[in-house]
């Protein structure tokens, strides 16, 4: 699990064919301490280290590459880098998974002010789950909804944000990985079972809320 803070930035050192997937390897931009088998998001991907020395890398299966746009990287792209929340942190930005729901297309870049606005066109399955002043990853980074219509959605970036991650280096017409909120899938679920059962302390216990 991660929070949508970006840590650091890397830098694609390369990618090479793995059977049918890639190893992607990642030059970290600063200091940014790993072990083997460690969770990184990676452009708010949830992948495992299988080495590091300097650079770190990645096994990436076929059915990420189909649903991310890790496939689309090249050498020299920088990458949102963030590891996996322990108990102890702070949780300042919203829950991320890292298990990336859809892929979006960067469709205006606004400048207001000191802000930068993005607006992002996505699939239904994610505008579902997109609501006004509502959390979304774009690339891993937590940010928060200021405007939205039935096909997109836009967020208002922060000069800090701009140069700490890679957001700042999107144009438009870029696909960005994406990722709801995953409470809003669980309300989605629970409320499902309540219009088939209208009791809802049954639900409830169903999902383990209730103890009798």
């Amino acid at each position: 699990m991660f929070t949508g803070l970006v840590e650091i930035q890397g830098s694609v050192a390369a990618l090479e064919k793995a059977g049918k997937g890639i190893r992607l390897s990642v030059k970290p931009l600063a200091d940014f301490e790993v072990s083997l088998g460690d969770s990184v998001s990676v452009n708010g991907v949830c992948l495992t280290v299988t080495k590091h020395d300097g650079n770190i890398y990645f096994d990436v299966s076929p059915e990420t590459m189909r649903s991310t746009d890790l496939g689309e990287l090249h050498a020299g792209h920088r990458v949102n880098l963030e590891r996996a929340l322990r108990l102890a942190d702070r949780l300042g930005g919203h829950i991320v998974t890292g298990h990336v729901d859809n892929v979006g297309t960067v469709r205006e870049i606004r400048q207001v002010g000191e802000y930068t606005f993005y607006t992002v066109d996505a699939p239904s399955d994610i505008m579902r789950y997109v609501v006004k002043k509502g959390s979304v990853a774009i690339d891993g980074i937590s940010l928060t909804v200021v405007d939205l219509d039935n096909r997109s959605f836009s967020v208002a970036i922060i000069p800090h944000t701009l140069t700490a991650t890679n957001i700042g280096q999107r144009r438009v017409g870029d696909r960005v990985n994406l990722e709801t909120d995953i409470i809003g899938k669980y309300v989605e679920k629970l409320l499902d079972k309540k219009d088939r059962n209208t009791n809802l302390m049954n639900v409830l216990r169903e999902e383990g809320f209730v103890n009798d």
